[in-house]
């Protein structure tokens, strides 16, 4: 992240339904793989792998290789308002995420800890 996160690059990450579904996901999780997001999403790893990159390019999120995953997280430098408004959407949205979270759920060999399945 080049430039310090502002409403209108925030915004225009969480306009598209994907995006904002991930987005999330990963605040929810705190961490997700992209085999994790495309069972949650039922999309393919490609239009995932999409939209993780324009995630991370804006400064979002941040990648980690372990092995053969590649974990997401929420920047830990991004501005706190950020972090407030990402956590409020999604304490206010748990019933929009229902679907995701039940797939993420019944997700078999998950690779990490299912801490929304707790």
């Amino acid at each position: 992240m080049t430039e310090p996160m502002n409403p209108t690059t925030l915004f225009k990450c969480l306009a598209d339904d994907t995006r904002a579904k991930i987005s999330m996901l990963v605040v929810s999780e705190g961490e997700l793989c992209v085999c994790e997001l495309t069972a949650a999403l039922d999309l393919n790893q490609p239009k995932i792998s999409r939209h993780l990159a324009l995630l991370r390019s804006a400064g979002l999120l941040l990648d980690r290789r372990q092995g053969q995953w590649v974990y997401y997280r929420l920047n830990p430098d991004l501005p706190a308002w950020v972090t407030a408004v990402l956590k409020e959407v999604v304490d206010a949205n748990q019933q929009w995420l229902e679907t995701e979270a039940k797939r993420l759920c019944g997700m078999n060999d998950r690779p990490i800890n299912q801490a929304m399945c707790s």
